[in-house]
């Protein structure tokens, strides 16, 4: 699947907010599968099992360092388990991640801390053209709280650009 930087969609929920934003990026690619019929539920089980293990190490490790700090890390939980009973439905958590939004074609979650928030769009764009084609778009929005957040960031913003390729 080819993946490609795009504008900040303007049909994401997140589009609405998206200048109080301090970081924000997209990136979209065709699904697998045209003309297989999606659901968006589908989707959001599929980003929370999918993606490189090296990713999932690193997550871990991330775990594990900012516990120290007393930020969130989900890591109390299995989130590969918990998309077996995932309903994708707002306020349901899987991991770190919360479910904040949900409509017929965009889920969005993220997580509040003291250093930062975040939130991630997977929007969902059925046969977008006269193509039969399926795209997925991801875009991740950050606002950060204080100078944590930032400096928690920096080193984060290359292996999420990465990892979002990947997925």
């Amino acid at each position: 699947m080819k993946i490609k930087k795009i504008e900040f969609p303007a049909a994401s929920i997140l589009s609405q907010g998206k200048e109080k934003f301090d970081y924000a990026d997209s990136f979209e690619g065709e699904l697998e599968g045209n003309g297989q019929d999606f659901d968006i539920a589908q989707i959001g089980k599929a980003f929370f099992t999918s993606g490189p293990k090296w990713g999932k190490k690193m997550f871990a490790f991330r775990n594990k360092v900012v516990k120290l700090f007393g930020l969130k890390t989900g890591g109390e939980t299995d989130a590969v388990k918990e998309t077996d009973n995932f309903t994708c439905e707002v306020g349901e958590r899987v991991g770190l991640f919360k479910i904040f939004s949900k409509t017929s074609n965009e889920i969005v979650i993220g997580e509040d801390d003291k250093h930062l928030d975040f939130r991630v769009s997977l929007l969902f764009d059925k046969n977008r053209s006269e193509k039969d084609e399926n795209s997925l778009t991801i875009s991740t929005a950050v606002k950060f709280h204080n100078w944590l957040g930032v400096l928690y960031f920096l080193p984060v913003r290359p292996f999420h650009k990465l990892i979002v390729r990947l997925c």
